[in-house]
């Protein structure tokens, strides 16, 4: 076996460029090369060198930061029924497999002084929180302007407005009106949903409405104290939302004429603030949500509930659940803390622990690997083991806010001041390597608001939100 040294030296003979390379650093951290992931086998990785030869060594043989980055290079699979087009589209809240990481490789491992080069500011998406969808180049969010909620269309390489199509009026809140939710692309049509309730179906190519609906009026559902913050889930010829309420929790719709295929009757908690996600378990299509005083599933075909298991959460449930392997994982601010569940045969589910390392408000968390990454609102940003619970590291970073990933790296945006972070997706600590801070930020934020949607990296971009403005970084190596 070549000691990596060697393979390094190898490696660095070739100039010629990859696209989809990233850089490789050494278990001691002394060495760097750049190569192309081709596989991952037991202990063993190839990459692939620019010259088109292959270097297969012992994982062992990397850093800690591109070991973990190896756990999550499998295929990611695709959300079923979206359009993914590949690697350079998001076509959702999380992205297309819904674990908040980007397929993306070949990135920046450390930015420059002054932060990644701006290549765009769109300064027109008016008053919200929507976060991006991103598919076949274009850029969708939803926004209000004067009163008007919009769903927007941009084109996602130059910032520049595709079109805008009118949904409803915008619902009004002293941390800010307008939209919460990220839309949802599949295939031709996009799908939106208002904090008012209104969710729309719309023609991708020209923003043409198709079919709409309210899900308060029509499903029984309550509108809660932040509106509707949700992002739809379409799945096969569905699609999926939680109006909540008595009439039953989720329903389900014929995705493309917005007629009614089921209500969960048996499922009846009212709608919080996460957004479903759908998992396979025990031989079954499923859909999972977390309610404030559980998080439960129903089945996918007829909206029976399948299982359910107690959760004390208090004013507001968030974070999007994360399911690995029949585990399931949640978070709640407001002193809550965190669990994790095993989902057994029968629909049985017991607790494996639950604890208060993460207390996790609304910036998310994401797994790579065996640990979880987020802000904890108590103690800061940490890592945490996710089939244990324990604390890993903690750090106080940027402040509260939110994360995203790609490319073994955490993107880290800090609420209050607009600083974004690049740290290292590893459990030795918070490895910072480089940071900026968001200019120019919007003078339209509601007193209470803070920069709470979350960062999006795809296609080699960064994408961010502070209200009206949309901003597009070039993060490629």
């Amino acid at each position: 076996m070549k000691s990596l040294l060697t393979l390094i030296i190898l490696a660095t003979l070739t100039i010629t460029p990859n696209a989809n390379a990233r850089d490789w650093t050494s278990a001691d951290g002394t060495k760097t090369f750049r190569g192309e992931l081709v596989e991952v086998e037991a202990d063993q990785v190839t990459i692939r060198r620019s010259d088109g030869d292959l270097l297969t060594f012992d994982t062992a043989l990397l850093s800690k930061a591109d070991q973990e980055f190896l756990k999550e290079s499998a295929a990611q699979p695709a959300a079923k029924g979206e359009n993914t087009g590949g690697n350079s589209d998001w076509p959702r809240w999380r992205g297309a497999d819904f674990s908040a990481r980007s397929p993306d490789t070949g990135l920046l491992k450390r930015w420059p002084k002054d932060g990644p080069e701006q290549l765009w500011v769109y300064r027109d998406a008016g008053k919200g929180y929507s976060g991006p969808a991103i598919a076949d180049g274009k850029l969708f969010t939803m926004g209000s302007r004067d009163a008007i909620v919009y769903l927007i269309a941009l084109d996602a390489n130059t910032g520049e407005e595709l079109w805008a199509s009118e949904i409803t009026t915008l619902l009004r809140n002293n941390w800010g009106d307008g939209p919460r939710g990220t839309p949802t692309v599949d295939g031709d049509r996009v799908y939106a949903l208002t904090g008012k309730g209104t969710l729309i179906c719309a023609q991708f190519s020209d923003g043409k409405k198709l079919w709409s609906v309210n899900i308060e009026k029509e499903f029984g559902g309550k509108i809660p104290n932040w509106g509707y913050t949700e992002s739809v889930l379409i799945d096969g010829d569905k699609v999926v939302f939680t109006p909540g309420g008595k009439q039953g929790a989720i329903v389900a719709l014929d995705k493309m004429s917005g007629k009614k295929i089921w209500q969960s009757a048996d499922l009846t908690d009212d709608a919080q603030y996460a957004s479903l996600v759908p998992i396979e378990h025990d031989g079954k299509r499923q859909y999972m949500q977390l309610f404030s005083k559980s998080v439960a599933a129903v089945a996918a075909d007829d909206g029976a509930l399948l299982w359910r298991s107690n959760w004390g959460g208090k004013t507001a449930v968030i974070p999007t659940p994360i399911y690995k392997d029949g585990h399931v994982y949640i978070t709640s601010g407001y002193g809550v803390g965190c669990k994790l569940i095993k989902l057994g045969g029968g629909d049985k589910v017991e607790d494996v622990y639950q604890n208060k390392v993460m207390v996790n408000h609304h910036g998310g968390v994401l797994l790579v690997g065996e640990h979880l990454y987020g802000h904890s609102d108590k103690g800061g940003w940490k890592c945490q083991n996710f089939m244990t619970g324990e604390e890993i590291w903690s750090h106080k970073g940027v402040g509260k806010g939110a994360i995203g990933y790609a490319d073994g790296m955490l993107y880290c945006l800090g609420e209050k001041e607009g600083t974004v972070a690049l740290i290292e997706a590893s459990s030795d600590g918070w490895n910072e390597k480089g940071r900026f801070k968001l200019t120019p930020q919007s003078d339209i934020r509601a007193d209470q608001g803070r920069i709470w949607t979350h960062p999006v990296v795809i296609g080699g971009k960064l994408y961010l939100r502070d209200q009206d403005l949309i901003y597009c970084y070039d993060v490629k190596g």
